[in-house]
């Protein structure tokens, strides 16, 4: 495996796209959804925003709840069977494909721009 995408102006990519870490306050199932996701409420200090993630292989709901992640924040509202969300928890795909979520090191203030 390659990095296949070109490079990008490291100045353009920050005013263009905002990460912040948050902690998941709340956890829960949602059947309505083609995909097997949890509706999350994350608190990034100022606000709370939902977000649809695809958590679900990996992680009980009491495993998110009080946990830290990096959600992208400014890519407006994407609605999934009649629920907002607002934000995009990044993470990655495990060996066997399956998603695990991406935190910081250790507990920051919420609403701490990743950069």
């Amino acid at each position: 495996m390659g990095i296949d995408e070109p490079d990008i102006d490291p100045a353009r990519f920050l005013e263009d796209v905002e990460m912040r870490v948050g902690t998941v306050r709340s956890v829960r199932e949602f059947p309505e959804a083609r995909k097997d996701v949890y509706k999350l409420e994350v608190d990034f200090g100022a606000e709370v925003r939902q977000s649809a993630a695809g958590l679900t292989d990996n992680y009980s709901r009491a495993d998110l709840e009080g946990r830290q992640v990096v959600a992208v924040v400014n890519l407006g509202t994407v609605t999934i069977a009649g629920f907002e969300s607002q934000c995009l928890v990044v993470g990655v795909d495990d060996a066997d494909g399956d998603v695990v979520h991406l935190q910081p090191e250790r507990s920051i203030p919420d609403g701490t721009r990743v950069y």
